[in-house]
Formats: C-alpha cells, sequence, structure tokens
C-alpha cells in the first residue's frame, strides 16, 4: 500500500511537470508581448526614450529576456514558492487575487457535496428496487431532464422561475453590497450568503443528481441480479440487509469511479454556474482571466485543475480498498 501512494506520488508530480510544459509553451505561443501589455497604459503619458527604457526593464524583470527554458525553470520554481507574479488585470499578486474566488468556489462545492449525496443514494437504491413502479418512471423523467439540458439551460431555468416569476432570490452575486456596514450580526451575514447561494447551488444539485441517480440505479440493478443476492434472500435475510449490506456494498467499486469524476468535474462545471450567476469564484476568475489575456492568473488557476484530477485519481485508487477489502495493492 505504502509503496503503491509512493509510486502514484511520482507519478503525479511526472504528471505535472508535462502539464506545465505544455501550457507553458501554449503560453509562449500566443501572440502578443506580456511586458507591452503590462505597461501599455503609460504610454502616452511618457517620452518614447523613457517608455522603451521601461519596457526593456520591464522584459528583464518578467525574465522575457532569457531562453525559454530558462523563463520556464524561473516560472516552476516560484510557482513552487508560491509565488505567482502580479496580475495584469488587477495589479496586484496573483495569490491576493486568488484568495477569495478560491474559498468562494470551496463554499459553493461543498454545499454541493454535502446536499448531493444524502438524496442520490438513497434515490438511486429505492428506484432500482421498484424498478419499473410509477415512482421509478417519475424519477426517470426528472432526471433525464437534469441530464439532457446544458448547464446555463437549467441556469436560466432557476433564474426565471425563482427570481424573475417569483423574486424570492438574487440572480447574480456572493453577498449583499455594504452588508458589513448594514449589520454586525454574523448570522444575518451568514444567512446573506446563503441566500446567493441557494440559486447556483441548486442548479449544480440538480445537474449532479441526475447523472449520479441514474448511475446508482442501473448498478444497483446489476448487483440486484447477481447469484448471491438470491443466496441471501434464501437464508432468510431481511430485504434491508440484502439490499445495503449486500448488493449495494458491492455496487460501490464502479460508483467510486464515477464519484471521483464527478468530484473533479463539479469544480469545472461551477466554471459556467460562477459565469451566469456572476459568483466571484475561481471559474469566473479564470475566464475573465483568460478574456483579459492574463496569463500569469490563468496559469495557476490552470495548473490547480491539473492537480486537483490529480489528487482526486489518487484518492479514487484508495478508495477502492475501502469499499471492497478484495482489492490490495502489491
Amino acid at each position: 500500500m505504502v509503496s503503491f501512494v509512493i509510486r502514484r506520488i511520482i507519478y503525479i508530480v511526472v504528471v505535472f511537470f508535462i502539464v506545465s510544459i505544455i501550457m507553458f509553451t501554449i503560453n509562449l505561443a500566443i501572440p502578443g508581448d506580456q511586458a507591452m501589455r503590462q505597461i501599455q497604459g503609460m504610454q502616452q503619458e511618457m517620452t518614447p526614450a523613457a517608455f522603451e527604457q521601461l519596457y526593456e526593464m520591464t522584459r528583464r524583470n518578467m525574465g522575457l529576456d532569457r531562453p525559454a527554458h530558462i523563463q520556464y525553470l524561473r516560472w516552476v520554481t516560484r510557482l513552487f514558492q508560491g509565488d505567482f507574479g502580479i496580475s495584469l488585470l488587477h495589479r496586484r499578486p496573483v495569490v491576493d487575487v486568488m484568495r477569495a474566488p478560491l474559498m468562494n468556489t470551496l463554499r459553493l462545492n461543498l454545499a454541493q457535496m454535502i446536499i448531493v449525496f444524502p438524496i442520490v443514494i438513497p434515490l438511486g437504491i429505492s428506484t432500482a428496487v421498484r424498478r419499473g413502479t410509477i415512482y421509478d418512471n417519475i424519477v426517470q423523467v426528472v432526471t433525464i431532464l437534469g441530464f439532457s439540458l446544458p448547464m446555463f439551460v437549467l441556469c436560466l431555468i432557476f433564474i426565471f422561475i425563482f427570481a424573475s416569476t417569483l423574486g424570492w432570490l438574487p440572480v447574480s452575486g456572493t453577498v449583499t453590497p455594504g452588508i458589513e456596514l448594514m449589520t454586525e450580526s454574523g448570522i444575518e451575514i451568514f444567512l446573506d450568503r446563503v441566500k446567493y447561494m441557494i440559486l447556483p447551488v441548486g442548479v449544480m444539485v440538480f445537474a449532479s443528481m441526475a447523472g449520479l441517480t441514474r448511475y446508482i440505479r442501473a448498478t444497483m440493478i446489476d448487483a440486484l441480479r447477481m447469484d448471491y443476492i438470491r443466496t441471501a434472500r434464501a437464508k432468510g435475510l431481511s430485504e434491508k440487509v440484502v439490499i445495503y449490506s449486500h448488493a449495494f456494498r458491492n455496487s460501490l467499486v464502479p460508483f467510486v469511479t464515477i464519484m471521483t469524476g464527478w468530484f473533479i468535474s463539479i469544480f469545472s462545471g461551477s466554471i459556467m454556474v460562477e459565469t451566469v450567476f456572476s459568483w466571484r469564484g475561481m471559474g469566473l476568475l479564470f475566464i475573465e482571466s483568460i478574456m483579459g489575456l492574463d496569463w500569469a492568473l490563468v496559469m495557476p488557476i490552470a495548473m490547480f485543475y491539473v492537480v486537483l484530477g490529480l489528487i482526486g485519481y489518487l484518492i479514487m485508487d484508495l478508495l477502492y480498498t475501502v469499499v471492497d477489502p478484495r482489492v490490495r495493492f502489491s
């Protein structure tokens, strides 16, 4: 087990460096002069000679006057040191720019996970057990809608129903502007944040429920057809023990695979949700940085998603041994 984890960590490091080289090469290949974009707003206020001198100094400070491999080593070294550079759009260190959006994204996705699993697991099991009933058909129709509709369409539907028609919830933002000046109550500020989270979290939960419920239902149906289930029933075990201790336990192995992919995808899926609802998270920040050609900000965010995916698949492999004791790593 320990040797397996060590091998996987080495694998993660190797893949990280390969992806980082690819990302850095793409960054260098993009047309445009990063040093010029950094100082172009000062061109009208300076003489041509002074501006040229400032331009050369900016290139040296950014390391753009050095060979590509030296630039990469400088960038990746600073990346591991937590120094991501200065954002072109925000004129602040990238670490400071990313701090609040990262927390907002984590709040959004953690809220989704806390809500989704207590719903989809019982729902998937119950539809498998009651396969072919009216209850099962209704759930299948609802989940097909959530599975087939694009995320941005779901966002617009939720906005139309709960914000435009009923007027219950705000359309965009993360908190009421100036709420800290209006009240000093931590509970009121917390409830205000929750109010702004309901719509984006609701969209993400509805979209996630569709795929996960149908997958759990399918794996449970396959498990309930196995011979060991008939044997367990023949022994006189209660239906609850047969379903949860035998069928569901054995259907967890494929479920772990889909769950890990889902966990990674919710962070990329939240890009669309954050953009539509103007939720100040990593997704919206990523889109804004791409549109503004702020590569000092694009690169760390992209690498964040790479690391998230690599760690997610390591956790998936380790979870196999938890849900199925027969799985062992030599």
